[in-house]
């Protein structure tokens, strides 16, 4: 796991687009995956954030995000 949560410096971008309660949310929530031992990339901080602002609905991150897995598992199969 990494050793420090550093979501807001490694992607700003992606969190400025968002309001005060937005941003605390989509960063806790990210928070929370990483303690559990998730690394973030920034597809799925853009997904998050994307839905996070109603960019995307909750129907399209879901699509989203089940794609990103499985080119994710497709590419470290053996």
């Amino acid at each position: 796991m990494a050793t420090e949560f550093d979501i807001e410096v490694r992607w700003p971008e992606l969190l400025v687009q968002l309001d005060e309660t937005q941003r605390r949310a989509v960063v806790q929530s990210l928070a929370s995956a990483w303690h559990e031992g998730w690394i973030p990339n920034r597809e799925d901080v853009e997904n998050l954030t994307d839905e996070a602002r109603g960019a995307i609905d909750a129907e399209e991150y879901r699509r989203r995000a089940h794609a990103a897995a499985r080119r994710r598992t497709a590419a470290v199969a053996p």
